[in-house]
C-alpha cells in the first residue's frame, strides 16, 4: 500500500492525545503536493485499493485517518486553522451536511464534479459531492410475506404490520435521514403521524445494525426489516452457511416505484477549508467521480455508483436494477435533521 500512515482517531483523551501528536507529524511533513490527508469514517478495507489505485495514477500518498463521523468533525474543529485534513469524507448526507454547519468545507469549482455528479447529490455550493448511493429498502421474509403486499413506506404505518417490523434506533443517521426525507415531501405533521404509526407496529424494541435486522426478518422475529442495500450481499457472498441460509430468507424490495420512488442516501466528502494541499485534494475528489474509482465502489462495498453507466456488483444487481428513486435534494436531510430527531423522539421511537 502507499497510504504512508494510517491513524485510527478514538473517543478517550488518551487515543486523542496520541493521535494529536501524530496529526502533527503529518502536518510539518506533508504541506507539499506529494501526498494528502485524508480524514475517513468509511471502514471498509475494500476501500484501501481505492486509495492505492489513486497513488498510482497520480503519485500522491494518501496518509489515512480514520474514526466515526461526529469524532472526525469535533475534531477538524478543535484543530482550527492548523489542521493537516486535505479532505474529509463521511457516510450520510446528515453529517455531511453537520460538516458544513460547522464551517469545515470549502467550495470546489471543478467541472468533472459537476458533469457527473447529479445536483441532488451534491450541496448546491458545491462544498460537498456524494461519491456512492444507498438504497434504504424494505427486506422481508419470503416465507411470511408476499410481496404483492408491500408498497410505500408510508404504508408501513399500516396496522397491517402491527408487531412485523424490524429497524433500528431513532439516534442512527439512516433513520433519521429518512424521516427528514418524509418531512420534505409530506410535511411535519403527515410525517409525525406516519412515525407514530410506524412505531406501533415495531416487532421489538430498536436495537442493533442493520445486519441485526436483515437476521430478526430471516429467522421470523420480524417480517420485514428496514435496511440499506449493501448489507446484504455480505451474506450472500460469505462462506459461513448459516449466513448463506439467511440470504436464501430474505427479499428486498424497492417502495414507492409508483409515486417519488426509493430513498436514497450518500457516502460522500469534501475540501476541507484550511486543506495544507487542496489541489491534491481536489485532484482526488475527481478521481472519486472516475469510472475506475466508482466501480470500485460498487464492486468492492456493494454501493450504488452515482456515475450512469457503472456496473453493479452482481448480487445488487440480482435485487432489481434499474429501479425508481428518489430525487430529493439529500442536502434536505440535513435541514430537517433536527425536525425529524424530535418527531421520532415524540412518535416513542427509542
Amino acid at each position: 500500500m502507499k497510504i504512508s500512515r494510517r491513524i485510527f482517531v478514538g473517543a478517550s483523551a488518551a487515543t486523542a492525545a496520541v493521535a494529536a501528536t501524530q496529526l502533527g507529524k503529518i502536518k510539518s511533513s506533508t504541506a507539499n503536493t506529494g501526498q494528502i490527508n485524508l480524514y475517513s469514517s468509511r471502514h471498509y478495507n475494500t476501500d484501501n485499493e481505492l486509495y492505492d489505485n489513486f497513488t498510482r495514477i497520480t503519485g500522491i500518498k494518501v496518509n489515512l485517518v480514520e474514526g466515526k463521523a461526529d469524532e472526525l468533525i469535533e475534531r477538524i474543529k478543535s484543530e482550527g486553522r492548523n489542521s493537516p485534513a486535505d479532505i474529509l469524507i463521511t457516510v450520510d448526507a446528515g453529517r455531511l451536511w453537520r460538516a458544513d454547519q460547522a464551517g469545515i468545507f470549502a467550495p470546489v469549482d471543478s467541472p468533472i464534479l459537476k458533469e457527473k455528479i447529479p445536483s441532488h447529490l451534491r450541496l448546491e455550493q458545491n462544498h460537498w459531492f456524494g461519491f456512492t448511493k444507498r438504497a434504504r429498502v424494505i427486506m422481508y421474509n419470503k416465507d411470511r410475506v408476499n410481496p404483492a403486499e408491500l408498497s410505500t413506506y408510508e404504508d408501513l404505518a399500516n396496522s397491517k404490520w402491527r408487531g412485523k417490523i424490524a429497524i433500528r434506533s431513532s439516534n442512527n443517521i439512516y433513520n433519521q435521514s429518512l424521516v427528514a426525507s418524509l418531512i420534505e415531501v409530506h410535511g411535519r405533521w403527515e410525517t409525525a403521524k406516519w412515525c407514530r404509526g410506524l412505531v406501533a407496529n415495531f416487532a421489538r424494541r430498536p436495537q442493533g445494525n442493520d445486519r441485526a435486522q436483515i437476521e430478526a426478518a430471516a429467522s421470523g422475529l420480524a417480517d420485514i426489516a428496514i435496511a440499506n442495500t449493501y448489507y446484504l450481499p455480505r451474506y450472500a457472498k460469505s462462506k459461513d452457511r448459516t449466513k448463506q441460509a439467511i440470504f436464501a430468507k430474505i427479499g428486498v424490495f424497492f417502495p414507492n416505484q409508483q409515486d417519488r420512488g426509493t430513498h436514497i442516501n450518500i457516502s460522500g466528502g469534501g475540501l476541507v477549508k484550511t486543506a495544507p494541499n487542496p489541489e491534491g485534494a481536489i485532484k482526488f475528489l475527481e478521481y472519486l467521480a472516475s469510472p475506475n474509482a466508482q466501480v470500485f465502489f460498487a464492486q468492492g462495498n456493494n454501493e450504488y455508483p452515482v456515475v450512469e453507466g457503472t456496473p453493479l456488483d452482481p448480487v445488487v444487481a440480482s435485487f432489481g436494477f434499474p429501479f425508481k428513486e428518489d430525487t430529493t435534494d439529500v442536502a434536505f436531510y440535513g435541514n430537517n435533521n433536527s425536525t425529524a430527531i424530535r418527531i421520532m423522539d415524540e412518535a416513542g421511537w427509542k
